[in-house]
């Protein structure tokens, strides 16, 4: 029952936060914006830049994911190594949430890399019907994206 309340408490800071930045796009787009308003999207061609709260986060995450990958990869992950990465994305992101303070545009852009965040650690912590493997790799591919997207010097892709 704990778990299940700091899931809902971590993805009422996500709504929260992003609700101001959703709000400001819909009220530019209007009704008629298209289903893929909030994909993610370069600054006019460049990565977005970032702040300390959110490159300590993702550096976190990034470590804690490239730690475990040949492991999650091979299957020698138990369930309970699996539900602690979770848990350890899960803290991050809730780190990000509160103290990242980023431009609305680069918010709203974040956004779509904290959101697959947020589903990859409930997979990973079995929250969800996915396997924890496919969470893991969900995961990777968040961190993936926000590297090609947000400026964070000296980030590698995990392989």
């Amino acid at each position: 029952m704990q778990r299940l309340f700091r899931s809902a408490a971590l993805l009422a800071a996500l709504a929260a936060a992003c609700l101001p930045a959703f709000a400001a796009e819909e009220r530019s787009h209007g009704a008629s914006a298209p289903a893929d308003a909030h994909a993610i999207t370069l600054d006019n061609g460049r990565r977005w830049q970032t702040d300390a709260a959110l490159r300590t986060g993702m550096a976190e995450i990034r470590g804690a994911l490239a730690k475990r990958h040949r492991e999650a990869v091979g299957g020698k992950m138990s369930a309970a190594e699996y539900a602690a990465l979770g848990a350890t994305i899960e803290k991050n992101v809730a780190s990000i949430v509160a103290n990242c303070k980023l431009p609305p545009e680069a918010d709203r852009n974040l956004h779509v890399v904290v959101a697959q965040l947020v589903s990859a650690a409930d997979d990973l912590r079995g929250k969800s019907n996915a396997s924890p493997t496919e969470g893991f790799h969900k995961a990777v591919g968040a961190a993936n994206l926000y590297g090609r997207y947000f400026d964070h010097p000296g980030w590698k892709p995990i392989a």
